[in-house]
């Protein structure tokens, strides 16, 4: 499973856009669907037995895709760089992704490339097309903006201090005759246990838009000391939410998630799944124990 999992929060249309995507990339597919049970569309006000969640993955990689009440939006400080390998194939993704949508950035050559666009679709969400083959195809991108801008050397700090086996792979400055302070991150590429991320300080700080609930990022644990382990770091100086969720000190959303919620979100058994759904839905950090004995029925100790 992969470590960390780009979440995306939608209102009505996760069903909608995740076919959309999968009918671009390669190698991409729908995996499960989860629907709202009594329990839960009570608490998130959607009707019961409509679509919750979609587990989907593009080139290779996994996505999940909610349908949730939210009064956030998906906005560019959170994107995903597209690493074509023809010209041919980032006309065409071009072609298909601003359809409806606005471009950022209009597709062109560029110093650091020799094609490049940036986009917003027409469900809102931020993509970034590069020529230029890259062993992950598409890689999240997290621009620190507004009162962010100035913080991604920072954040990336934290981030690979936090994730076990994580380094910056490379990193470029801001020099003083680029508009923007000197020293800041114009663009850097770092790992967290593996997977590629994206940072920059915005060129133009003065953007109203910043981080979102609309993307997060899914931090999949395999134990209690791990959910534990990312939850006390990335929470100091940021914010506890709800149902393990969190925002960073950056504004940045984190699902702390074991594994076992998803496997339990996806049982065969409703029941089941129902149970231990419920019982999520009364966490703020996810305790594994307590979920395993909602899922099973056992009887809490005093």
């Amino acid at each position: 499973m992969q470590g960390i999992t780009p979440f995306l929060w939608f209102d009505d249309q996760a069903e909608e856009a995740v076919g959309f995507y999968v009918s671009l990339f390669k190698q991409s597919k729908i995996e499960t669907k989860t629907y709202y049970n009594e329990d839960i569309a009570k608490v998130a006000e959607r009707p019961v037995g409509s679509l919750m969640a979609v587990d989907f993955q593009l080139e290779g990689q996994d996505f999940v895709a909610l349908n949730g009440n939210d009064d956030s939006s998906f906005t560019p400080a959170t994107s995903f760089f597209v690493s074509c390998e023809t010209p041919e194939e980032i006309a065409r993704l071009w072609q298909k992704l601003t359809e409806g949508g606005s471009v950022l950035m209009p597709l062109g050559q560029y110093p650091f490339s020799e094609k490049y666009g940036w986009l917003q679709d027409k469900y809102g969400v931020s993509w970034q097309l590069i020529l230029g083959e890259r062993s992950q195809k598409i890689t999240p991108c997290l621009l620190f903006v507004g009162k962010q801008a100035g913080k991604a050397e920072e954040a990336i700090n934290l981030y690979t201090s936090t994730f076990p086996n994580s380094h910056v792979v490379s990193l470029e400055r801001y020099t003083a005759d680029e508009g923007a302070d000197a020293g800041r991150i114009k663009y850097a590429m770092f790992s967290l246990n593996g997977q590629a991320f994206i940072a920059m300080d915005s060129g133009m700080p003065e953007h109203a838009f910043t981080f979102t609930m609309a993307t997060s990022l899914m931090v999949n644990c395999e134990t209690q000391a791990e959910v534990d382990h990312f939850w006390e770091k990335l929470t100091t100086g940021g914010k506890e939410i709800a149902c393990g969720w969190l925002s960073d000190p950056y504004g940045l959303g984190w699902q702390i998630t074991p594994i076992l919620l998803n496997e339990l979100r996806k049982d065969p058994n409703p029941e089941k799944s129902r149970r231990a759904m419920k019982a999520m839905m009364q966490m703020v950090k996810i305790d594994i124990a307590t979920l395993q004995r909602a899922a099973e029925q056992s009887p809490v100790s005093p």
